[in-house]
């Protein structure tokens, strides 16, 4: 019988990241357990500590034909952008100045891609995300402003940049808080009308994209939907609820929810 709830346990877990059925030893845990935790903590402090390497990230997306502008936020270093959240909120002077003259005329989005708090996620994840995205936003038609990068970034610096730029709707591409499990996952928040003080009520937001969770090209689908929805209903939040997923269960394949060509 022991043996039998060994095999399920291990069946349960391999449907799972989930730190299931981890067995025993005396009072305590398995060593391996125990290394494989320490790991996966250790790697998730290097994500929140790892510096963003804005250069490589705007040579990644300059190649997909986007151009960049980078700037950071008001917070001037990795400990003080942990201490003080809101100074990642905002840009710093010399941010804005770029962005004012980076902003020639009305856009409809403007995309920015920040560090948050994984430049692991950021590093392997948002180029191929604005990839996947891009067609969508060609066969829209949407004039799109340079992508900002952003260094030392929160979710609401996107709002001031978007307004700098005089972006109706500003997506922003983040490396999330990093679990035990997912040191390397994005998270798409769309604002429709930024402006610097807009809430969190006021934002959508497509999480957990990374190669064990959400694939780009399905967040690329949902960051349309919800953008088309923005544009057309004038709103995101609370007002605007995700019902993407009715047309991917409806798809035939996967194939069904690409861009049209």
């Amino acid at each position: 019988m022991i043996g039998d709830t060994d095999d399920l346990w291990r069946r349960l877990g391999a449907l799972t990241p989930a730190r299931i059925g981890l067995g025993r030893a005396g009072a305590g845990l398995p060593t391996r357990e125990v290394l494989k935790f320490g790991l996966a903590h250790a790697q998730a402090r290097d994500a929140v500590h790892t510096a963003m390497d804005a250069a490589a990230l705007a040579a990644e997306i300059e190649a997909l034909a986007l151009p960049t502008v980078t700037v950071t936020s008001r917070a001037e270093d990795r400990a003080t952008y942990l201490r003080r959240p809101d100074y990642g909120r905002r840009l710093s002077p010399e941010g804005r100045t770029s962005l004012a003259e980076a902003a020639h005329e009305s856009v409809d989005l403007a995309l920015v891609v920040a560090d948050g708090l994984s430049a692991r996620a950021v590093h392997e994840g948002a180029a191929a995300m604005l990839r996947a995205f891009k067609p969508h936003a060609d066969k829209a038609g949407w004039r799109l402003a340079p992508v900002v990068i952003a260094t030392q970034a929160r979710v609401a610096l996107g709002d001031e940049a978007a307004e700098a730029l005089r972006a109706r709707a500003v997506a922003v591409v983040i490396g999330e808080r990093p679990g035990l499990s997912s040191p390397d996952s994005l998270g798409l928040y769309v604002t429709f009308d930024p402006k610097v003080g807009r809430s969190d009520a006021e934002r959508n937001c497509i999480s957990n994209v990374r190669p064990a969770g959400l694939s780009h090209d399905l967040a690329a689908f949902k960051l349309n939907w919800l953008l088309t929805q923005a544009f057309s209903r004038g709103l995101t939040g609370v007002g605007l609820k995700d019902e993407s997923d009715r047309l991917i269960e409806a798809a035939d394949s996967p194939e069904a929810l690409a861009p049209p060509s």
